[in-house]
């Protein structure tokens, strides 16, 4: 597999006075361009943390990151997060919420026409084009996050990373943006790195799954396959062997393997 993200021997610590914290050892790994990769671990594993060094938010201490072939070392549009808060700015509605990192990315590149035409494009995607002059305050969570994805996926990012987006949503909001998200991900086969705590939300959504181990000095444990043909339709999944095989595999790695390693430290 051509990697399009490559991981390469991430380590991370962090240094507190005499106090040293071993969050990542030796993390590999390859996501092809159009992936669905889903990281799933326990509390404290570094999850988050490797998410925000492929984002550019923070170095690791050994290792680097390629996107594209290009080093990874600073923030940049190519890399749009959705985090678990939404982030919109209140004083703005929905469409100037998406607006502005339009005009940031594109404001040399599109004139004033093209960029509404795309930001309208955007929140059609994730179906919030009739709530355009809403403000952040007059909308759902749903909705909000809907905002979230519309914004990043505006920038036309390489890879959309995205950390436990859906982890503050009740169940059945969650289950409609996990829906959306798969839409959006077939139309527009764009290549995706997840952060989540959710097994089942991991294996619907997923090409793989990376499996992290405990911390501290987590790495990776386990790469689960995911053999689901795609569109994925979550009721016809709820009977289909593969996937319940998916998710005894990933469960069995969480709460067997994992407490017999830690039971043995």
């Amino acid at each position: 597999m051509d990697s399009y993200l490559s991981i390469e021997r991430i380590g991370m610590r962090f240094t507190r006075g005499s106090a040293v914290s071993e969050v990542l050892v030796d993390v590999d790994l390859g996501i092809a361009k159009g992936e669905f990769v889903s990281i799933i671990g326990h509390s404290g594993c570094g999850k988050s943390t490797l998410l925000n060094i492929v984002g550019g938010l923070i170095r690791s201490t050994t290792g680097e990151v390629l996107l594209d072939g290009q080093v990874v070392d600073s923030p940049g549009p190519d890399r749009a997060i959705v985090f678990q808060n939404h982030s919109l700015l209140p004083w703005l509605t929905v469409y100037g919420n998406v607006r502005i990192a339009v005009d940031k990315v594109f404001g040399r590149t599109k004139n004033a026409a093209e960029r509404h035409d795309w930001v309208m494009h955007n929140l059609a995607l994730v179906h919030m084009a009739h709530a355009k002059d809403k403000r952040p305050g007059e909308i759902s969570g749903g909705m909000k996050q809907r905002v979230g994805i519309a914004r990043a996926l505006a920038m036309q990012p390489k890879i959309l990373l995205m950390d436990e987006p859906f982890g503050a949503l009740d169940a059945l909001t969650r289950a409609h943006l996990q829906d959306s998200v798969m839409e959006i991900h077939a139309a527009l086969g764009n290549t995706v790195l997840m952060i989540t705590h959710d097994v089942d939300e991991a294996v619907l959504l997923s090409d793989r799954i990376v499996m992290m181990t405990n911390g501290p000095a987590a790495t990776i444990g386990e790469v689960l396959d995911i053999p689901l043909a795609r569109p994925r339709r979550r009721l016809a999944l709820a009977d289909d062997p593969a996937y319940a095989a998916s998710r005894v595999q990933v469960l069995r790695f969480l709460y067997e393997r994992q407490r017999f390693t830690t039971a043995a430290a």
